[in-house]
């Protein structure tokens, strides 16, 4: 492993740690989640202010909040890593107000809104809530039985995208039809077709390079889980480099998790491990504008960075909340 992608493992698994003893009692699988967004940001997790926008976030939502639901760890890191916590909240708040005019509440409109608060101006707020709407539906009228509450996290993703409405769903489409027969969870391939719209390249090119990846992690005795862990295999997909080079980085980074508290025989999972890695190896392209394989002639590059982290942090936490449910369910 080279030394920058050793740097940015120990960061994680001490932003990690930081923040499981300054918010404790939550989910194993939330945790991991939370580290990756200070990770991506190249910033610590400072215990103090966690527990300030820990403090803020409770002042400024209900109870009943969905802000205070699943997503309130990584909600909270969303608002740490921010120079204005307080600005942040309240843009997210008018986002999220907007979104419930056409959504019921949810952990993913608060995902939503987090993103959409990040990434456009105050001004731009309701057009991209009503485009959300828009694209949901062109999702739900291909997809009725497959498309829920989820996928409104990733029609606000794509509804920051300039390109037309009919050239994202084509796209996803022509994804959703060429990956059909890789795996079992049609949820899961609707969701990597999100993903992969969001990249450059024809959809051929796209879904090829998405499996020659998950097929070379599997040769190498790595099974890529083909669940929500899923879009982010999509992210690694677009990134410029070859998928041979992609999966040994994923296995240095998951063989040092294996052997780091909360990721070894009695952590996450295997799967769960490997996706993390691949947040991580994906973290460590981001860094680097120039290398981002996402829609140039469409996507600002400043954009299209921020976008490729929070698709990975979306997916990832919409795999811990699964893996936190069935844990639960079946114990």
């Amino acid at each position: 492993m080279n030394s920058s992608l050793q740097t940015r493992c120990e960061s994680f698994i001490q932003n990690k740690e930081v923040i499981k003893k300054a918010l404790s009692w939550e989910s194993t699988y939330i945790y991991p989640i939370s580290a990756a967004i200070f990770t991506e940001k190249g910033q610590q997790a400072d215990a103090n202010r966690l527990r300030q926008c820990r403090d803020l976030l409770k002042s400024q939502t209900g109870i009943f909040s969905s802000f205070r639901g699943t997503v309130r760890v990584p909600a909270i890191s969303m608002l740490a890593v921010d120079y204005n916590p307080q600005g942040k909240l309240q843009n997210a708040l008018k986002v999220y107000n907007m979104l419930k005019g056409h959504f019921f509440s949810s952990n993913y409109l608060v995902l939503s809104a987090m993103v959409i608060a990040e990434l456009a101006e105050p001004e731009r707020y309701g057009q991209i809530a009503d485009r959300t709407r828009i694209l949901y539906d062109r999702m739900k009228a291909e997809h009725p039985f497959l498309t829920s509450s989820e996928d409104s996290a990733f029609a606000a993703l794509l509804a920051l995208s300039p390109l037309s409405d009919d050239q994202l769903v084509q796209d996803m489409e022509r994804c959703y039809e060429l990956l059909k027969g890789q795996f079992f969870s049609g949820n899961a391939i609707q969701s990597l077709s999100h993903v992969l719209a969001l990249g450059e390249g024809t959809s051929e090119e796209k879904c090829r390079k998405t499996m020659t990846l998950f097929q070379t992690l599997k040769n190498k005795g790595y099974k890529y889980g083909t669940s929500y862990e899923l879009a982010t295999l999509g992210v690694l997909a677009l990134l410029p480099e070859d998928p041979e080079v992609l999966a040994e980085k994923m296995i240095q980074v998951d063989q040092y998790l294996s052997h780091q508290k909360d990721f070894g025989i009695f952590g996450v999972g295997k799967k769960q491990r490997l996706m993390y890695a691949g947040i991580l190896v994906a973290g460590e392209y981001a860094g680097n504008m120039e290398h981002m394989n996402l829609n140039s002639a469409a996507i600002s590059s400043t954009i299209s960075l921020v976008i490729a982290q929070q698709v990975a942090i979306c997916s990832a936490i919409a795999a811990s909340s699964a893996a936190a449910s069935s844990s639960s369910s079946s114990s």
